[in-house]
């Protein structure tokens, strides 16, 4: 008997079982291949494949995972391809692991903003509030506040933190804000709900606020990219635009945004692994839908995310300074 043949019992040889092995592991190479050719080439756009591409980070360090197999194998045509994928997806990824490292002058006036999708008003309201008031947060956006979700987070206090704001609940996201709002309203943008706007001062200068909501690419890739694509008219030096975009960094959509002018604060300051979602469940966060988004006339100076109980997103805080 060859070590490739069964065994007497049935079971495979060593030498057949590494063929098997190496059959998978060439399988799932090609996956990844195709899966960064799309992330490249930008085809999620308005297609079912900007679900995978929404677990690119992940994906690529399956990549590295594999990569190590090959080598332990010492199929060195499929780990030399491997290699050279994992520089390709290193590429792709390093930069938001890059800090700007742009000189923030002390003196400068601060902008402290959140955002969290409350899951259709089911987010502990205690824990929102207390979030404020411990981040001592400027504007909190919201995404999902239904009218008794207002009611809750005036009833826990909200309404003594944050007197002036601009709600909404009956299309989606509301602004919250400790400093005073001017010209709030809808934006009617070409999108499937209206994003709610408003303005408030800081060192003398007006910061345009824009708390979005889009739709999701599992439902309708088609509407996600065309809300993605609508909200390029809010990019400006002095805006701030966060919420739920259901879109990450490696989304085409989203990488055409932030090319209209706008940063993401936490890939601006090298945090390039900050999943938001989900966050109710037994998996950790994988996927970073969440962000807070600014024009050339802000720079980041702090990031972070926080979980509340009751909503699926975790929220996200950010320090901004107006330059």
């Amino acid at each position: 008997m060859t070590a490739s043949e069964p065994t007497a019992d049935g079971a495979v040889g060593p030498s057949r079982l590494r063929r098997i092995l190496l059959v998978l592991c060439g399988v799932a190479l090609g996956l990844l291949a195709a899966l960064t050719l799309v992330r490249l080439t930008g085809l999620d756009s308005g297609t079912v494949l900007a679900m995978p591409v929404a677990g690119f980070p992940v994906a690529s360090a399956g990549t590295v995972l594999l990569l190590a197999a090959l080598l332990a194998a010492r199929s060195r045509r499929l780990a030399l391809a491997a290699a050279v994928l994992v520089v390709v997806q290193v590429c792709c990824l390093a930069p938001r692991f890059v800090p700007s490292g742009q000189d923030v002058p002390a003196a400068a006036p601060r902008l402290r903003v959140g955002t969290s999708n409350t899951h259709v008003g089911r987010v502990d309201p205690a824990a929102l509030v207390e979030l404020v008031r411990s981040e001592r947060l400027d504007v909190l956006a919201v995404q999902e506040l239904t009218a008794d979700g207002v009611r809750a987070l005036d009833a826990a206090g909200l309404l003594d933190l944050m007197p002036y704001r601009e709600l909404h609940p009956e299309v989606d996201s509301s602004i919250y804000s400790r400093l005073p709002l001017a010209n709030g309203g809808l934006r009617h943008l070409p999108t499937t709900w209206p994003q709610t706007a408003a303005e408030v001062t800081v060192g003398g200068r007006t910061v345009r606020l824009v708390a979005v909501h889009t739709y999701y690419p599992a439902g309708d890739p088609d509407r996600w990219t065309r809300d993605m694509t609508a909200l390029r008219a809010e990019a400006g030096p002095d805006a701030v635009v966060l919420g739920d975009f259901n879109a990450t960094l490696d989304h085409a959509p989203m990488r055409a945004l932030l090319d209209a002018g706008l940063v993401d604060t936490h890939a601006e300051l090298g945090r390039g692994w900050a999943p938001t979602w989900p966050a109710d469940g037994a998996l950790p966060p994988l996927l970073q839908l969440d962000h807070v988004l600014h024009g050339s006339g802000l720079a980041g100076v702090s990031v972070r995310e926080q979980t509340l109980p009751g909503t699926d997103h975790r929220a996200v805080v950010a320090e901004l300074a107006v330059r």
